[in-house]
């Protein structure tokens, strides 16, 4: 009889301190709703692009869509980029499928897949059981400076190269070598 009490004693301790434990652990697993409200730090700098990026971007509805969307990201909460996790990645994907064939470059597709990839570590995030709000909001906070480095390369597909320079330098000289054997063959002869 002695030995019944000793090992119900015993089952009773066990099973308080399972509880314990337990409670611990919810404790642990549950979202802080505080993280979830915090706004995302995204930076300002916006990068403009060149007219000639600009022309072709217009009638591209995906970039629009995307640009539109970056645009938000300064107003979002971690608990809104967590609700916009799969629209972003949608609209990441829908973007480095349709380039147009001005930007159809290795750098350009480079650049897509790095956007796209980021989203899609975005949804992936949000989609676990119990989603890091600070994980969450560092890598959405990584999309728009992304979507900036796209852009400037956008841009880099329409700068002069060094031998664009050469060729307008060597026509400025060619036009002014004119100028100056015209102006020498007919002086003005003033008028009487």
């Amino acid at each position: 009889m002695r030995n019944l009490c000793w090992f119900a004693v015993l089952v009773f301790l066990i099973g308080c301190d399972q509880d314990r434990n337990t409670m611990e652990g919810e404790t642990q697993t549950t979202p802080d709703t505080t993280a979830l409200a915090n706004q995302l730090k995204v930076t300002n700098e916006q990068v403009n692009l060149l007219p000639q990026a600009r022309e072709v971007t217009d009638d591209w509805l995906s970039y629009i869509t995307a640009q539109t969307e970056i645009e938000n990201f300064d107003q979002y909460t971690v608990k809104e980029v967590i609700s916009n996790a799969t629209p972003i990645a949608e609209i990441m994907k829908n973007l480095r499928e349709t380039v147009p064939s001005e930007f159809q470059t290795n750098a350009v597709e480079t650049r897509l897949s790095v956007l796209y990839t980021k989203a899609k570590v975005l949804e992936h995030l949000t989609e676990k059981r119990n989603p890091d709000p600070e994980a969450i909001a560092a890598t959405a906070e990584e999309i728009p400076v992304e979507f900036n480095n796209f852009k400037i390369q956008l841009n880099e597909l329409f700068l002069k190269t060094l031998e664009d320079f050469e060729d307008e330098l060597d026509a400025f000289e060619i036009e002014e070598d004119t100028i100056q054997s015209l102006t020498r063959r007919s002086p003005l002869e003033p008028q009487s």
